[in-house]
């Protein structure tokens, strides 16, 4: 085990020689027979004068001077380090703020931590660069239709289609190269663990607009709002099990809640892949204002971009 103490009460126990002394109420007999009893040390908590500013070479500058003409410069071939390109949003191209045809990537089975999105150890060294690490999404993820690890289907963007069996990542970017929006069905206390921002980044590049869960865990839920994913939470968690991979999934009253109506009701209206009739479903929502402005804009990053381009 480890213990943290101050320096006095390290220098009290060395002089002793027991772990066990207690300097505030325990004493030390001297060579000469006679008991010894520490006080406790007073001092000022800090120095009356400041502490010493050290030397300024090492020290950056309070306001050093902006300079964005400087280029930083990335090999193309660096296999570590990438430019971010900025997100687009959703709603590019579209009048109507609803999140439109997105087609079920899986629904995800049990827990599911940041570390079975964005898995660490050897992947860490792509940590800067967003496209070699997202071959990584969801590697340890269980498929709910069927149990299997890292398993999803592609099933193609005709009715009817055959579906191809694949690794998650793997069908995720293959909706990426056909422009095709996509969700994903999660479980409880999804992105639980770790505040690692690569499990809301990754998704996001891969062309996920929406997640919606039987709930999750806070920090990750802000996550995927601050890089414009929509977070939605099943009113009903039974409704969890309705939605397949392969259906298309489209919301109805996002709108209204973008337009300064917290309080409306977002359903997802759920086509089945099978061409069975479509049905709806109750969800609801965490966003503030701010954070439908980073949806709308694509990211939080997009919106401060924009809002200090027209300040």
């Amino acid at each position: 085990m480890n213990f943290l103490a101050s320096p006095e009460i390290v220098t009290a126990i060395s002089i002793s020689g027991k772990l066990s002394f207690n300097p505030m109420t325990d004493s030390i007999i001297t060579p000469s027979g006679e008991e010894f009893k520490f006080s406790p040390p007073v001092g000022d908590t800090l120095p009356s004068a400041g502490f010493a500013l050290g030397d300024l070479a090492y020290t950056p500058k309070p306001n050093p001077k902006s300079q964005p003409e400087t280029e930083v410069v990335i090999k193309e071939t660096s296999s570590r380090l990438q430019v971010l390109k900025p997100f687009e949003s959703p709603f590019a191209g579209q009048s109507e703020k609803e999140l439109k045809d997105m087609v079920c990537l899986m629904r995800v089975r049990g827990k599911c931590t940041t570390d079975h999105i964005s898995a660490a150890g050897p992947w860490l060294k792509y940590k800067g660069h967003l496209e070699n690490i997202s071959e990584n999404l969801l590697i340890t993820a269980v498929n709910d239709e069927g149990g299997d690890v890292n398993a999803a289907f592609d099933w193609g963007d005709q009715p009817n289609s055959t579906s191809h069996r694949d690794t998650i990542p793997s069908v995720a970017k293959r909706l990426k190269s056909r422009n095709q929006a996509w969700c994903l069905v999660v479980d409880d206390n999804y992105g639980e663990g770790s505040a690692r921002e690569h499990a809301a980044l990754q998704p996001r590049f891969y062309g996920c607009s929406m997640i919606v869960a039987r709930s999750f865990a806070r920090i990750h839920e802000t996550n995927l709002k601050k890089q414009g994913v929509l977070p939605l939470w099943f009113v009903d968690k039974a409704d969890y099990g309705k939605i397949q991979s392969g259906d298309r999934v489209e919301t109805v009253g996002l709108a209204q809640v973008i337009a300064g109506h917290p309080g409306a009701q977002i359903t997802l209206r759920v086509s089945p892949r099978g061409g069975d009739t479509p049905f709806d479903i109750a969800t609801k929502h965490t966003m503030s204002a701010d954070q439908l402005k980073w949806l709308q804009a694509g990211s939080a990053l997009n919106y401060i971009r924009d809002s200090r381009a027209s300040a």
